[in-house]
C-alpha cells in the first residue's frame, strides 16, 4: 500500500501512524500541503501512484479544500471531502445529526446580535456560544447572564470575519464533569475515553484528564448513526451523558488519538492502519 500523508505539521498522532505504516513496510509519501499547488485539472506529482491519501491537515481550511481537490482528481482520501465539509462546520454538523435522528443538543443559529440575544434569552442561562469553525475548545463561551451575552455578542460582531457573525447558540448540557470521545472507523468503535475536568470545557486540549471508557450498546449504536450521518470515515464522535442516556454534540473528521492511545490497553494506530489497508484494497478493486 502506498499512502500519501497530507500534513502541515507532524504531531504525535501522525508519528504514531507513520511508525505503524512503516513497520508493516508500506510506502509512505509525506505531502506538506503548504508547499503544493493544486491545479483545477492536473494533480500535483506528489499524488502519483498513491493508493490512498490520509488527510491530517492541521488547518480546517486546508483540509476542506485539499480533500475537494483529491476528490476531483479521483484520488481516494480519508476522510472524504463531503465528510470534511460536514464535520468542519458546526452548523452543518448539527443539521446532519438532527436529520439522521441522532440525539444532539438543541441549537439556534442567528445572524444579528439582536436575534442572537433573543435566542439566548429563550434558552435561558447558562447557554453556550460556539464559533461555527473551530476546535480544541477555542472561542467557546458559557453565557451566564444577559450582560455577559451582550458583551460576547458585541465582541464577536466586531471581530471582522463573517464566520463570527454567524451566532451558533446551544443549550447548556449538565454533564457529570466529563464527556466521552469515541474514535471510530466507518462507525465501528476503535476505543473510547472520558475527558474530565472541573472546568465546564473538558477537552483534552484544555487539560482534561483522560481515562478509558467501556463502550456500551447504546454508545456503539449512536457512534454508528453519527458516523453514517456525516458519511463515515476515521472520526472522533463526542458524546455527553444526560442522566440515563447520551447526546452527541460533535463529530470530528481529523480526529486526534494520541491521548486515547495513551490511556487504553489497546493499539489504536494499529487498528486504524488495519482499516486503512481495507480501504486501500477497496479503492484498488473499485478502480480495476
Amino acid at each position: 500500500m502506498h499512502v500519501g500523508l497530507l500534513y502541515s505539521r507532524i504531531r504525535r498522532d501522525e508519528k504514531l501512524l507513520l511508525s505503524e505504516l512503516r513497520e508493516r513496510d508500506h510506502e509512505v509519501t509525506k505531502i506538506d500541503v503548504r508547499k503544493e499547488q493544486f491545479n483545477i485539472s492536473e494533480q500535483p506529482e506528489a499524488f502519483d501512484d498513491i493508493d490512498i491519501a490520509v488527510d491530517r491537515c492541521l488547518a480546517t481550511s486546508r483540509s476542506r479544500y485539499v480533500t475537494r481537490f483529491l476528490d476531483a482528481y479521483g484520488v481516494p482520501v480519508v476522510n472524504e471531502a463531503d465528510t470534511a465539509e460536514l464535520c468542519a462546520d458546526k452548523v452543518k454538523n448539527s443539521l446532519a445529526l438532527e436529520a439522521a435522528g441522532v440525539p444532539t443538543p438543541n441549537t439556534d443559529v442567528a445572524f444579528t446580535t439582536d436575534s442572537a440575544l433573543e435566542s439566548i434569552e429563550e434558552f435561558g442561562y447558562p447557554c453556550v456560544l460556539k464559533p461555527v469553525i473551530g476546535s480544541w475548545g477555542r472561542l467557546m463561551a458559557k453565557v451566564d447572564s444577559r450582560s455577559a451575552a451582550e458583551a460576547i455578542l458585541e465582541h464577536k460582531a466586531t471581530l471582522g470575519h463573517y464566520e463570527h457573525k454567524v451566532f451558533y447558540i446551544q443549550e447548556f448540557v449538565e454533564k457529570p464533569g466529563r464527556d466521552i470521545r469515541v474514535v471510530a472507523t466507518d462507525g465501528e468503535p476503535v476505543a473510547a475515553m472520558t475527558r474530565s475536568s472541573d472546568h465546564w470545557l473538558t477537552n483534552a486540549a484544555k487539560g482534561g484528564e483522560v481515562d478509558e471508557f467501556d463502550i456500551d450498546d447504546e454508545v456503539a449504536d449512536l457512534v454508528q448513526r453519527a458516523s453514517d450521518a456525516v458519511g463515515g470515515g476515521l472520526l472522533g464522535v463526542d458524546l455527553m451523558e444526560t442522566g440515563d442516556s447520551y447526546t452527541v454534540h460533535e463529530v470530528n473528521h481529523t480526529v486526534e488519538f494520541k491521548a486515547l492511545d495513551s490511556c487504553v490497553d489497546f493499539d489504536v494506530p494499529a487498528t486504524i492502519v488495519d482499516w486503512l489497508e481495507t480501504k486501500a484494497d477497496q479503492a484498488v478493486e473499485a478502480g480495476a
